[in-house]
C-alpha cells in the first residue's frame, strides 16, 4: 500500500518532471532493488537512464547543461528516488556533491570545460574528503599534493568513498601545506588518471549495491588547471559542499522512511489477528501515527532549509538540523516498521529489514549525527 506524497514545487517544470520520476521509480527502480542489493551489484545502467532523463543535473544552471531547478524541488526528486531504492537516491546526491565545487568555485573556463559533460548524464562523480584518521576531523587529512612544474603529485589514501572504483571523475581535498584547515586544496581528477586506484569495496551492513571503497593516490599527477578554487581554499569548499549534501541525506532518509511507513501501513491493514486487521488495535495504530508524524516533520524541516538555500540565505545550521532529525527519524521509523511486521519484518521476504539496515548508514554519512549536534550547539553560543 504505497501512499502518494503530495509535492509542493516552486518551479512548474518540476511538476512536469514528476510523472517521469515516478514512472522510473515504479518501473525501473523498485522491481530490481532487492535483488541488486542482495547481489551487491551497482546499478550503473540505472544511472545512465537517470542521466538521459535529466535527473543528474537538476539543481545546476541551464547554461552549463543543468536543469536550473530550485534545490527545494531537486530534493523532493531525491526523496522520490530513495523511496523506491535508497542506493539510487544516495547516488544522485553524491553525484551532485561531486559537481558542486566546479559549479560554485570553479572559474568560468572550468565550468564551461567540465560541467556540460558532468551534467550530461553519462558520467558519474565521487567526492573524496574522509580518510582513515580524518573522518569527523576532516581538517586533519594527510593526503598530500606536492608541487611540480605543471601542477601537483598526490599521494595518500581516501576512505569511505561512495562510488569508489566506479565513478568517472573524483573531486578530492588534498593537503598543499601544513597550515591546518588553511592548507587544504580542492582538485579534480578523471577516474582513469594514472596512479588512482580503488581498493576492494567495503562489506557493509546496508547499501550493498552502492560501492564504498578506499581510493589510493600513488604519485597521481594533477595539472594546475585542475585545481578548483585557490590553493588553500579547499576546506571552505568542502564545508559548503557538505551543507548541500546533508540536505540530500535528509531527503534520502525521508524517502526511505516513507517506504517503511507505506510497507507497515499496508501490512497492518492486511494482517488479521483476533478477527480484525492489526491496524485496528490502538497500540499499533498509535505506533503508525507516530511514524507518519515523524516523516512529515522531517520533510518539512529539510524543505524549509532548502528554501533558505534557494533564497541565498545562510542555511548550514538548518541543514545540520534537517540531517540530524531526518536520519534519526528514519532509524526509528524503520525500526518500528520491523516491529509492525513482527516475524515477517525480520526476514528478507519483506524489505523492512533492508530499510532498517540502510537507515543506520544515513546517521553516519555526510557528518555523523554527533557532528551535526556540534554544529547546532555552536550556533547557540551567545554572540560577543
Amino acid at each position: 500500500m504505497a501512499l502518494t506524497v503530495a509535492r509542493e514545487f516552486t518551479d512548474s517544470r518540476s511538476a512536469d518532471l514528476l510523472p517521469t520520476v515516478r514512472r522510473i521509480c515504479d518501473e525501473v527502480l523498485a522491481p530490481q532493488a532487492a535483488d541488486a542489493e542482495e547481489r551487491a551489484e551497482f546499478p550503473r545502467a540505472v544511472f545512465g537512464e537517470l542521466g538521459a532523463a535529466g535527473l543528474l543535473s537538476l539543481p545546476f544552471p541551464e547554461n552549463y547543461g543543468g536543469g536550473g531547478l530550485p534545490f527545494h524541488d531537486y530534493l523532493q526528486v531525491i526523496e522520490e528516488l530513495a523511496s523506491a531504492w535508497a542506493t539510487v537516491g544516495l547516488g544522485v546526491s553524491v553525484h551532485t556533491l561531486a559537481c558542486f565545487p566546479v559549479a560554485s568555485f570553479g572559474t568560468e573556463e572550468q565550468r564551461q570545460r567540465w560541467l556540460p559533460e558532468f551534467l550530461g548524464g553519462e558520467l558519474l562523480g565521487a567526492y573524496c574528503l574522509s580518510e582513515a584518521d580524518a573522518g569527523s576531523d576532516a581538517a586533519a587529512l594527510t593526503t598530500r599534493a606536492s608541487r611540480t612544474d605543471s601542477g601537483y603529485r598526490v599521494n595518500g589514501v581516501k576512505s569511505w568513498i561512495s562510488h569508489g572504483g566506479v565513478a568517472d571523475f573524483y573531486v578530492a581535498m588534498v593537503r598543499t601545506s601544513d597550515d591546518g584547515a588553511k592548507g587544504i586544496t580542492c582538485v579534480l581528477l578523471d577516474g582513469d588518471t594514472t596512479g588512482l586506484t580503488a581498493r576492494t569495496p567495503e562489506r557493509k551492513l546496508g547499501f550493498s549495491a552502492s560501492p564504498t571503497a578506499q581510493m589510493v593516490f600513488d604519485n597521481v599527477p594533477v595539472d594546475v588547471d585542475r585545481r578548483i578554487g585557490d590553493e588553500g581554499q579547499g576546506f571552505p569548499i568542502a564545508l559548503a559542499a557538505l551543507d548541500g549534501g546533508r540536505l540530500g541525506m535528509a531527503a534520502c532518509a525521508v524517502g526511505l522512511a516513507q517506504a517503511a511507513l507505506d510497507l507497515a501501513v499496508g501490512y497492518a491493514h492486511e494482517r488479521e489477528q483476533f478477527g480484525r486487521p492489526v491496524a485496528d488495535f490502538q497500540g499499533l495504530s498509535f505506533l503508525l501515527a507516530d511514524m507518519a508524524t515523524g516523516v512529515a516533520a522531517a520533510r518539512a524541516l529539510y524543505l524549509a532549509a532548502a528554501r533558505k538555500r534557494d533564497r541565498g540565505e545562510s542555511f548550514g545550521v538548518d541543514a545540520a538540523m534537517a540531517k540530524l532529525f531526518a536520519t534519526d527519524m528514519a532509524m526509528q521509523v524503520t525500526t518500528d516498521a520491523v516491529q509492525v511486521l513482527g516475524g515477517a519484518g525480520y526476514v528478507k521476504d519483506y524489505p523492512a529489514e533492508r530499510y532498517f539496515r540502510e537507515a543506520k548508514a544515513l546517521q553516519i554519512v555526510e557528518g555523523t549525527n554527533q557532528i551535526q549536534r556540534v554544529v547546532i550547539g555552536r550556533s547557540l553560543r551567545p554572540r560577543r
